[in-house]
This record gives structure tokens, sequence and C-alpha cells, in this order.
């Protein structure tokens, strides 16, 4: 297999189609990850061509970053980083009318980074990120003067926003105020409305699109069946309650339907989906196991899916939040 390559928007970062999402690892709100198994995945992940990271300081209180940092202190290729900086405020999603000196202060902004920068074992963090965004902040608090005093500092390099679930317009005017480098987006064939404000801001701007859920939480994975199950105390129970299993299987079906492809083939498709946008630079999967990295890594070869089979999943756009 051979990886292909993108520009993650103004940061000039070459990144691999397919990034790593390290939630999963963290193994808080995922349930079942094994460290071993989890660094196994991270290490096979770069041997395949990977070379983006994606973790946050609140993934498992740091244990993602750790993990992370463990396999880069292993590894002699270039892999690139990012992480998150968590709300002061412990709010997610970002609530509206809350002003940005009870989520992201300077002070904040800057311990946290130092704190990751610990975890990790790094000098540099090339992406950080706010784990949650409200563009009532554009303009408000002291928020940019700790980005920009770690950028000075040469603590990180490059500055991105991961958007409030399900609101992917509530970036677009820090995107036009060019302070941003990138953002962190759910998109996927439920979730299309990034594709009708956010997508055609960031490429207007050059913005980094970072794509997370585009397997929607294992929703196009083909393994979600109405009668699948979880530990009570794995977020997916909460995410799939109620009958919206039946209502993600079923959904599933008519798309397989519609493309006339197999039941184990929406994965690969639902990942090309989103790589098929011309503003979108990585998606990133969780993959804690090697085989689902091994599967997920083969997609990463710069082909998308052909134009009708785009066409056809415009009819399967869902408007839902199952986070609430």
């Amino acid at each position: 297999m051979s990886m292909n390559y993108r520009t993650l928007g103004k940061t000039g970062l070459n990144v691999s189609e397919i990034g790593y999402g390290a939630w999963g690892i963290g193994n808080t709100g995922w349930r079942g990850a094994e460290d071993e198994e989890s660094l196994k995945a991270l290490h096979r992940s770069i041997d395949l061509g990977l070379n983006f990271i994606d973790t946050a300081l609140g993934y498992g209180d740091g244990h993602s970053e750790k993990l992370v940092g463990q396999v880069m202190r292993e590894r002699s290729e270039t892999v690139y980083v990012a992480s998150k900086i968590p709300p002061k405020n412990g709010q997610w999603p970002a609530r509206a009318g809350v002003p940005s000196d009870e989520t992201f202060t300077a002070e904040h902004v800057i311990s946290s980074t130092e704190t990751s920068l610990r975890n990790l074992g790094l000098d540099t963090i090339d992406v950080q990120q706010f784990h949650v965004w409200s563009d009532e902040w554009v303009g408000q608090g002291d928020w940019l003067d700790g980005v920009q005093k770690l950028k000075e500092q040469g603590k990180i390099r490059h500055f991105g926003v991961s958007i409030n679930d399900y609101q992917p317009a509530n970036a677009v005017k820090l995107i036009e105020s060019g302070v941003v480098d990138t953002v962190q987006v759910i998109y996927n064939i439920f979730e299309q409305a990034p594709e009708d404000e956010l997508l055609p801001a960031c490429l207007e701007h050059n913005v980094g699109v970072i794509v997370r859920v585009a397997l929607d939480e294992g929703g196009l994975t083909g393994s979600i069946k109405p009668e699948t199950e979880f530990a009570e105390d794995d977020f997916r129970s909460r995410y799939f309650r109620g009958d919206r299993k039946r209502e993600v299987f079923e959904r599933v079906q008519r798309i397989t339907q519609d493309l006339g492809i197999a039941d184990d083939a929406i994965a690969e498709t639902a990942l090309r989906y989103v790589l098929s946008h011309p503003a979108v630079s990585t998606v990133i999967p969780g993959m804690r196991s090697i085989r689902n990295v091994e599967r997920n890594m083969r997609i990463g070869d710069g082909q998308g899916l052909r134009k009708e089979q785009i066409e056809k999943l415009k009819a399967h756009r869902w408007e839902r939040n199952f986070y609430s």
C-alpha cells in the first residue's frame, strides 16, 4: 500500500490522508483498549506511512498523550502530533453566552500545553487545539495572547480548534479572522452539514481540515446491529441508546443497497467520502487494533470515491445529534 499526503492548510505540513485518532487508546469513554495493543497499532500505522496523530490532554487524563509520546521516542520518522486543551470550566460542548475567560484564558492555555508537553515528552506540539469552540470568543479575552506566546516560545507550531459537535458553522467567524490554522470537525455520510459553510470557508482561507467521527462512532462500520451491546461505562451505550442501533443499521443497509456494495465495504466508503472533498486534509479514525489500522491505511491512496457514488450519498444526509 502507498499512502497519499495532503497539505494541512496554511501550516504547510504534509500529512497522511489517514491520521490516528487517539481518543480510544486513552481508555476513557471508549472502553476495551489494552495499552500493549494500542502501542502495536500506533507503530503499525507509522510503518504503513501514517505521520499525523491527534490526541488530547483530556483523553484518559493524559494517558493517551503518554502512549503517543512513548511511540514518538521509539521512532525516527517525522510524525506530527496534534493535541487539545480542555476547557477550563469542563463544559463539552461550549455553551452559548459563556465568556472566554471561563473557558480559555492565556494562563490556562499555557499551563495545559506545558502539561501536555510533559506527558508527550516533546519540546513542541505541531498543532495545539482548543477542545471546544464558540465563535463568540473571537476578539474576546486574552486566549490569543497565550497562543501567540506559546508560538513565540516554540512550544507549539500551529493553532487550531475542535469545533463543537454538529455546529460546523460555529467557527466560520474564527476562520475569517485569520488567526486559526486548522479546524477539526465531525463530517461523515450522515453529517454533511460542514459542506454548507465551513468547508468552503476553509478552502477560501487555506485553513487545514481534520475530520473526526468519519465512521459515526462505529455506526458507519457495519458492526452496529440492533442486538449490539456495549458496556454500561462505554459512551457508545448512550450514543446508540434506545432504538438508535436499529435506525443506524437500517440506514446503513439502504446505503449499501443504493451503492451496490457489500456490507463490509461501508467503512471504506465512509472514509473515502470525506476524503473526496478538496478541503479535507486528513481524517482521524480511532484504530485500537492492528487489524483496523491495516484496513484503514489502505484507504489513504488518494483515490476517493467516484463522482456518481458521491452524488448518491448526498441523499443519505441525516440531521440528528446522538450526543444529546
